[in-house]
């Protein structure tokens, strides 16, 4: 009986280790970022440089849903999912800031950016504000980037000048690496687009 006992024990204490091994071999998690513009403007030599210019970056607004570690992807219009094991490396609201100001940076000619809250003694020229509407889409499918926005200059009276923009890429591949891929794709287009605005802006 002893040795019948013995032996139970042992056999349930095996199945108890390969049960605890098993649960310590889980999926690894995958970390991503987006990534900033990889095709810079060019910077024109000009005898007589133009006056810098500081722009303001933000405040910038993020949605509730978009303020969490999972990737989230859409299922439909009225559904989301996050993802297992596949997070962000950083908050997306910073990541999206610091590639937007970064891609601005190489865009514009004439800015020097610098990010809401400002600190220190300079004060900026011109004011950039933005809220972002939605930033996800569908393993496989499109994503989708929905922003408004509104510049205005600093102690001026005139009303600010605004915008939405509405930008889609495709995945082209079912995996996360290619939705961050065209988030950032996206990301490097609205920059594009609001700094074609700025430069027309400051001619004004």
């Amino acid at each position: 009986m002893y040795a019948r006992t013995v032996k139970y024990l042992a056999t349930a204490l095996a199945f108890l280790f390969l049960a605890l091994t098993g649960c310590g071999t889980s999926t690894p998690s995958k970390f991503y970022m987006l990534n900033a513009v990889t095709n810079p403007v060019k910077k024109s030599s000009q005898t007589e440089p133009e006056r810098q210019v500081y722009i303001g970056v933000g405040p910038v607004e993020f949605p509730a849903y978009l303020d969490r570690q999972q990737i989230v992807t859409r299922v439909d219009e009225n559904q989301v999912n996050l993802a297992m094991f596949h997070e962000w490396a950083e908050p997306l609201k910073d990541n999206f800031i610091r590639v937007f100001v970064e891609n601005l940076s190489a865009l514009d000619t004439r800015g020097l950016f610098v990010v809401y809250p400002m600190r220190g003694p300079a004060s900026v020229d011109i004011q950039l504000e933005m809220e972002v509407v939605r930033l996800d889409g569908k393993l496989g499918g499109d994503v989708l980037l929905v922003a408004r926005w509104a510049f205005f200059k600093k102690n001026s009276s005139e009303m600010p000048f605004t915008g939405k923009a509405e930008i889609r890429e495709p995945t082209g591949s079912p995996d996360y690496r290619s939705l961050v891929a065209a988030q950032s794709k996206a990301v490097e287009t609205l920059s594009r687009e609001i700094a074609a605005h700025i430069s027309r802006f400051l001619k004004n």
